[in-house]
């Protein structure tokens, strides 16, 4: 037999049952084909003793969206699938995005968002409440997404403050009429937020669906995040669906025109103007006046903005939950192609130096873990986020040694320098990337989840 690709003499991550080995593997037709110590041979065959070879990364929390860019930047630092749709936001044709990805960079799974919904039915005040003709329309609109293939529901509640709470528990009824994940952006952020997160986690315990909650860091990361675990986990025990995500950076990215940033936030985050920074436009990389602040909303509303607000500690606090997923929040705005924050290049390489290498707070193992089989659990994707015979061929080869994030917020350096210590990155069985070079293929899948109702399953 001989394969398509062979990697040799790797030290193998069982994702699933924690454990490692030393082995070959060989990929043939886009599956892992054979986990052997025997020789095996390939018509490609690299040699990668003493380096990690695990399966490619999952992205439960991006904005990808078919941006090029953005894939190219991810890929680099062994992003293999992407969770897309998150925050409300969604592509506005199915139909069309699903035929224009067939084939891309990486793997792309797509959410239909709420915010999507209420402007395709006329709401476009983001203040403004669906009234009952429109909500009809929304799970309407719902359901024949569903139908093509969407595969969840996601609420950005806080770039809509003004949807009621009848809309969105209209919407997630749904959602788990028929099984699917549904995603929340909670309502508010800092101490105000923590009552939303409350009815991010009452949609669970309302309706029975499965509810992932969003960059738990971005929300709750300014000194109450021992408070935000703490409700999770009392759901947790309560044996609600629920599961949460969250990044490696304290100053998070989005839209300067969206609610996020409306006028009180500086008191809200208890802060002054120098610790927003323009991530893209004409003011890209600077930290804000209130001039800068109020032009940017006024005139340039689709910059991005970045809120240095966070804590640093509450990053690792967060993170070392057995329960948490790794995400980045990647897709925030690109300027020229380049990205307006460093988590689109730097969140998992981030992951492994802090939290495994330089702290020892986690295992590699478990980190591992955190980035790929716990999100291919939780989405569904039984061939992927593992090692195993017959298992997509979504792999990462990385030095454990050296792996390090080298992008920095648009202050201080490039929001898109390459890490270090990627060796290789296959998808579906292609490689994507060898050392810092991102080639030119498109062997990613754009993967529709099937339309059928939920039952019962243990």
């Amino acid at each position: 037999m001989i394969y398509d690709v062979v990697i040799k003499n790797g030290t193998i991550i069982d994702t699933k049952g924690l454990r490692s080995t030393v082995g070959n593997v060989g990929i043939l037709g886009g599956k892992i084909s054979v986990i052997t110590r025997e020789n095996i041979v390939g018509n490609m065959e690299l040699e990668v003793e003493g380096k990690i070879v695990c399966p490619g990364i999952i992205d439960i929390h991006a904005h990808v969206e078919g941006n090029l860019d953005c894939a190219r930047v991810l890929v680099a630092m062994g992003v293999t699938t992407v969770y897309n749709g998150n925050c409300g936001m969604s592509p506005d044709n199915f139909k069309e995005f699903f035929k224009e990805n067939e084939s891309f960079l990486i793997n792309q799974i797509e959410q239909i968002g709420h915010t999507a919904l209420r402007e395709k039915v006329g709401v476009k005040d983001r203040y403004k409440a669906a009234n009952v003709e429109e909500i009809e329309k929304m799970k309407e609109l719902l359901e024949e997404a569903f139908n093509l293939g969407v595969s969840g529901l996601s609420f950005g509640l806080e770039y809509v403050p003004g949807s009621s709470k009848v809309e969105v528990l209209e919407l997630a009824k749904v959602a788990a009429k028929y099984g699917k994940l549904i995603s929340i952006h909670t309502r508010a952020d800092c101490y105000g937020g923590l009552s939303f997160l409350r009815e991010a986690i009452d949609i669970s315990r309302k309706t029975g669906a499965a509810v992932n909650i969003s960059h738990l860091v971005y929300q709750f990361g300014m000194g109450m995040a021992t408070e935000a675990l703490h409700m999770v986990e009392d759901g947790l025990r309560e044996g609600l669906d629920i599961s949460v995500d969250s990044g490696l950076y304290s100053g998070f990215a989005t839209a300067i025109g969206s609610a996020v940033f409306d006028e009180g936030c500086i008191e809200k985050w208890g802060c002054d103007y120098n610790s927003l920074i323009a991530g893209t436009g004409k003011y890209r990389g600077q930290r804000l006046t209130r001039e800068m602040y109020e032009e940017l909303r006024k005139d340039f509303p689709e910059d991005t903005g970045i809120g240095m607000v966070g804590m640093e500690s509450e990053v690792f606090e967060i993170l070392e939950k057995p329960y948490i997923m790794v995400s980045t929040d990647a897709g925030t705005m690109y300027d020229k192609g380049i990205p307006g924050h460093p988590q689109d290049a730097g969140t998992y390489p981030k992951f492994f130096r802090t939290m495994v290498r330089e702290q020892n707070r986690i295992s590699l193992i478990e980190a591992i873990s955190k980035c790929t089989y716990m999100p291919a659990k939780r989405l569904g994707l039984i061939n992927k986020g593992i090692i195993d015979i017959g298992a997509d061929a979504d792999i990462l080869v990385f030095d454990p040694k050296v792996i390090a994030d080298k992008a920095d917020y648009p202050c201080f350096g490039a929001t898109d320098t390459r890490p270090e210590g990627i060796e290789y990155v296959f998808v579906n069985g292609v490689m994507a990337v060898k050392g810092n070079e991102v080639l030119g293929v498109k062997p990613g899948k754009t993967l529709k989840s099937k339309h059928e109702l939920w039952t019962w399953s243990k």
